[in-house]
């Protein structure tokens, strides 16, 4: 991000990233906000994220060199689609010139917000 002053909103965030990025992460927030629809946006650890019934689902935010989307453990379940993405724990990187596929994102999420209902 350009600023150190801390972002209020998702808009405030998207904002301070370079024009690639901010394509990249408005479509990664479009397929979160669809799979997900009752949950609220918010900002935590100074990232934007999603909170479904009170509780953190995931969060996305921007790198020097690339994208990231943070759903959490759940990416385990997505070892083969996400074999050419660079992931560790519960990270998944992305240049800004090659998103996270809608349907796939969508598939995370929902398999995150099913593992969470548990």
């Amino acid at each position: 991000m350009k600023t150190s002053k801390k972002p209020l909103t998702h808009d405030d965030y998207l904002g301070n990233v370079p024009a690639d990025q901010r394509a990249a992460l408005q479509k990664l927030r479009k397929a979160i906000r669809a799979a997900a629809p009752r949950a609220e946006e918010c900002i935590s650890y100074g990232l934007p994220g999603f909170r479904l019934d009170g509780r953190v689902l995931c969060h996305y935010g921007s790198a020097r060199k690339h994208c990231s989307f943070y759903p959490g453990a759940t990416i385990g379940l997505f070892a083969k689609e996400l074999a050419g993405y660079d992931t560790s724990k519960g990270t998944i990187r992305f240049p800004a010139d090659e998103p996270l596929p809608a349907a796939l994102v969508k598939k995370i999420v929902k398999a995150r917000t099913a593992a969470r209902a548990r």
